[in-house]
C-alpha cells in the first residue's frame, strides 16, 4: 500500500504540471458556474440539485481527458517497463494511478464548495441533500476514473484512450438517460436503463442515499480496476 500511495502522490503532482489538466479544470468550473445559476435564483429551493445533475454529463467529457494519460503515456514513453521491473505489482500500479486521479478529481470539486457558501449566505441550506449530492458525484467519479484508467491501459495513444473512454461513458450514461426520457424503449428495457448510472445517481442529487446504489458504484469500479490489473499482467509478458 505504501508503494501505491507513492505512485498516487506522483500522479497528483503530475497533474499540476499538465496544461491539459488546468484547461479541463477551467472548463469544468466555468460550466458549473453557468449551471449553478439555475439553482441560484429568486424563489428557487436552497439546493444544488440542478448543478449536481449537470455535473454527471460534464464529467463524461472531463474525466476521459484527465485519465487518458494514466497508463497510455507510460506505455508511450516506455517508462512502464522500468516501473514494472521494480518490486512493484500490477495491483499497486493500478491502485496508485486510480488514487492519484481521484485525488485530482477531489481538487476539481473543491472550488464548487463556494456555491454552498453562497447558498448559505442568501438562504438556509439543508446539508443532507448537499452531502448526498457530493457523495453521489464522488461515487460517479470513481466509476468514470476506473473506466478511463482501463481504456488507458489498452493503448499507447492518449487520444484513443480519451475517445474510447468518453464513448463508453456516454453509452452507459447519456444514451440510456436520453432513451428513457424520450420513451424510445419498451417498459422492460426502461427498467433495465434505470439501473444504470444516471438513474442511480439521481437519487443522490435528491438527497437519498441508497445502500444498493453505493454498492453498485463501488463494486463496478472494483471490477473494472481488477480488469485493468489483468490487462497489465497480460501486457507485461509480451
Amino acid at each position: 500500500m505504501t508503494i501505491a500511495l507513492a505512485i498516487a502522490r506522483r500522479e497528483i503532482a503530475s497533474y499540476f504540471y499538465s496544461p491539459v489538466a488546468y484547461v479541463a479544470l477551467a472548463l469544468f468550473l466555468l460550466a458549473c458556474g453557468y449551471f449553478f445559476w439555475g439553482d441560484f435564483r429568486p424563489g428557487a429551493p436552497v439546493a444544488m440539485r440542478s448543478l449536481f445533475d449537470q455535473m454527471v454529463w460534464l464529467l463524461v467529457f472531463i474525466v476521459p481527458v484527465l485519465s487518458m494519460g494514466l497508463l497510455a503515456s507510460e506505455w508511450d514513453r516506455g517508462t512502464i517497463e522500468s516501473m514494472m521491473t521494480a518490486p512493484v505489482t500490477e495491483s499497486e500500479v493500478v491502485v496508485g494511478k486510480f488514487l492519484g486521479a481521484m485525488g485530482f478529481f477531489v481538487v476539481l470539486l473543491l472550488p464548487t464548495l463556494a456555491y454552498v457558501a453562497m447558498l448559505a449566505i442568501f438562504g438556509r441550506v439543508e446539508l443532507g441533500p448537499l452531502v448526498s449530492g457530493y457523495l453521489g458525484i464522488v461515487l460517479v467519479g470513481m466509476l468514470y476514473v476506473s473506466i478511463g484508467l482501463f481504456c488507458s491501459s489498452l493503448t499507447r495513444l492518449q487520444v484513443i484512450a480519451a475517445v474510447s473512454s468518453a464513448a463508453v461513458l456516454a453509452l452507459i450514461t447519456i444514451v440510456p438517460a436520453f432513451a428513457a426520457r424520450q420513451a424510445l424503449l419498451p417498459d422492460f428495457w426502461r427498467t433495465v436503463v434505470r439501473q444504470l448510472v444516471f438513474q442511480r445517481y439521481s437519487d443522490f442529487s435528491r438527497g437519498v442515499i441508497d445502500l444498493g446504489h453505493v454498492t453498485f458504484f463501488l463494486a463496478t469500479s472494483a471490477v473494472i480496476l481488477f480488469l485493468t490489473v489483468k490487462v497489465l499482467e497480460s501486457r507485461r509478458w509480451k
